[in-house]
């Protein structure tokens, strides 16, 4: 049987088709912002623990801040290994093994001199923190591969270091008492700046 439709039902027809077909590319942009959205939170969760810290109400004895200091350098160094071993961009590799370098300079000041005081470095809530956030990390980089990878650690080398940094002018150095432990903290501060300025650098190249 052959049903035969006016012209404007035709139109009508056509019109709540090309609406269908709008609302379904609309609904394809929501799903792939939301996508991303989950892979930026997924690879954030390394970082947004350290910087929700700095609101701290007490304040973090020298033992701890010596914890935290040894904890977030290691984290980073890390992370560089496994950009050495998985990435194939230059650009990448270059900033890893300057972050390995650095990172591993820093944890060798600060335990020289936790020794030179006798000071015992303490675990606590912000170095745990810290911990279980580069679990989820490493989990996800290791998940990762090609672009894909370069793009999640340069985009949480980022973010690592903002929330760093802001820990160490926010808490850490505030709340050092021992003079040359502040004046280690203060001469950290520069250097993490400039890590920071290097990984938004290489960030730009890998996004193009």
């Amino acid at each position: 049987m052959l049903f035969f439709f006016p012209k404007k039902s035709v139109t009508f027809f056509n019109h709540l088709h090309s609406n269908f077909s709008n609302k379904q590319n609309y609904i394809m942009k929501i799903l792939k912002f939301f996508t991303k959205s989950a892979i930026c939170f997924a690879v954030s969760t390394g970082f947004l623990s350290l910087s929700a810290n700095a609101q701290k109400a007490v304040n973090l004895t020298d033992p701890e801040i010596a914890s935290i200091a040894v904890t977030a350098n290691q984290i980073d160094i890390d992370y560089a290994k496994i950009a050495e071993k998985k990435s194939k961009n230059a650009e990448v590799i270059n900033f890893a093994q300057t972050m390995a370098k650095d990172h591993q300079s820093v944890i060798d000041q600060a335990v020289a001199l936790v020794k030179k005081l006798g000071v015992t470095p303490k675990d606590n809530a912000t170095s745990k923190s810290l911990k279980a956030g580069e679990a989820k990390t490493l989990k996800l980089l290791n998940s990762k591969s090609g672009k894909a990878f370069d793009k999640a650690y340069i985009d949480n080398e980022v973010g690592y270091h903002k929330a760093v940094i802001k820990e160490v002018e926010a808490a850490l150095i505030p709340d050092a008492k021992n003079a040359e432990l502040k004046s280690l903290l203060q001469s950290v501060l520069p250097v993490l700046k400039s890590h920071l300025s290097h990984a938004e650098m290489v960030q730009k190249e890998v996004n193009k």
